[in-house]
């Protein structure tokens, strides 16, 4: 069940290989599903934004209400199979959508239950892989295989995005979210064959799952802290990416072909951030990584500014670096931190508590434009990310976590692995 200790490089680890595997081929067709599904919608007959609207909502609502549950669920059994069986739900949401695109006949009701069932199984699959990377992977090439993965994924998702307009238009949106589909089924082909059995745990109600989790993750400090951080990051990113970047572009900066370049180079900064990410080597990861959210402030700041195309594309691929930066120290030093047998539940409670302001951002940032002005929304969104992220570096244990491992089981070793050390 365990990683094993050779030393063999990560791309010799045939379960490293299988599950890097997996996760691009997903990926890529997450996104072609993307601009897909939108597109697919439209094409109905009778559809517009507020039937899109509904869809894309109950396709998000499943992930923020099922994650926990997901959490406990990964924790129970194996997390390759979960991974397998949440895939093979993707696949069959996505074909069933697929289907009734290129057929014609999408009542509402069904293409929304759809969409449902494609988030639910986004809830299932994300604590499950979370938890995975440390069974399969040396303590100490944690941060170097999380940085692969996510040079990887990002890529995938980039290359997604760039082919699945070009894939809408050549074979329309019903074959590609069939595409999305297949992509699933391989997914799941790939998760099935890694063999990771479930480690054996004593009886417990799901809320007593639920309750220890919760005790793992808010007694501790940096762990909480930054998850806080965050929930405010994120709906500040997304306001600013779903709709007031948008704004400003198609106000005063040539519309959408300058935002898709703004766009482009964040991407093409997480690639590079990621890769990075791999290599670098901190004393004190969550220093380092919480000092990385500064940056997503600037393009924000710049974009209100109305400062020129290629200035605001250049922050935005500084801010896709360092935000892959931190996604690598996150993950590593959680899976460094917390105790095998919780870790798909810690994870549940970090992607609750990331994402829980998230539509809160969206649904607010159009009707505070209007009232206040693009560029007054714009630098509040900025001022929230600088703020919260300096609240963040004054606890004492996010300036001083070192990357010791805890002990799985020892959470009073939390403490001791927070001493301070020389240097960051």
């Amino acid at each position: 069940m365990t990683a094993s200790s050779n030393g063999a490089p990560l791309w010799r680890d045939r379960r490293f290989l299988l599950l890097a595997g997996a996760r691009v081929i997903s990926v890529l067709g997450n996104g072609f599903a993307r601009v897909a599904l939108a597109f697919a919608v439209l094409a109905l007959p009778g559809a517009g934004p507020g039937r899109l609207s509904l869809v894309v909502a109950c396709q998000a609502l499943p992930q923020l209400v099922f994650i926990l549950a997901g959490g406990v669920v990964a924790d129970r059994m194996s997390r390759s199979r979960l991974m397998a069986l949440a895939d093979v739900l993707g696949a069959g949401a996505y074909g069933g959508l697929a289907a009734m695109v290129l057929t014609g006949h999408a009542p509402l009701v069904a293409l929304c239950v759809l969409a449902a069932v494609a988030g639910t199984a986004t809830a299932l699959f994300a604590p499950a892989m979370d938890g995975m990377v440390p069974l399969i992977v040396p303590a100490d090439r944690l941060q170097r295989a999380n940085g692969l993965l996510r040079m990887g994924t990002n890529s995938s998702l980039l290359l997604g995005l760039a082919l699945s307009g070009v894939a809408v238009a050549l074979v329309g949106p019903g074959w590609s979210l069939a595409l999305d589909a297949a992509s699933f089924v391989v997914s799941a082909a790939l998760t099935s064959r890694l063999g990771v059995t479930a480690a054996p745990r004593k009886k417990a109600s799901g809320w007593a799952d639920l309750r220890e989790g919760w005790h793992e993750f808010s007694s501790r400090q940096w762990l909480w802290v930054v998850v806080v951080q965050y929930a405010v990051v994120v709906a500040a990113t997304n306001a600013n990416v779903g709709v007031l970047g948008p704004l400003t572009a198609e106000q005063h900066l040539g519309g959408a072909r300058a935002w898709s370049v703004i766009v482009g180079a964040q991407a093409l900064g997480t690639i590079a951030g990621a890769g990075l990410a791999a290599r670098v080597r901190v004393r004190r990861p969550m220093l380092v990584a919480v000092s990385c959210t500064f940056p997503a402030a600037v393009p924000i700041a710049l974009l209100c500014a109305r400062a020129p195309v290629w200035l605001i594309a250049a922050a935005m691929f500084c801010a896709g670096i360092s935000s892959d930066v931190f996604g690598v120290l996150w993950a590593t030093t959680i899976q460094r931190q917390i105790p095998e047998h919780a870790l798909s539940r810690v994870s549940s409670y970090d992607w609750f508590g990331s994402l829980a302001l998230a539509p809160l951002g969206l649904l607010v940032a159009g009707p505070v434009a209007q009232a206040v002005g693009t560029g007054r929304a714009l630098a509040g969104c900025a001022a929230l990310i600088v703020l919260a992220t300096a609240a963040a570096l004054l606890s004492p244990q996010v300036r001083t976590l070192g990357t010791q491992r805890v002990p799985s089981g020892a959470v009073g070793a939390t403490k001791a692995a927070a001493e301070p050390q020389a240097g960051a």
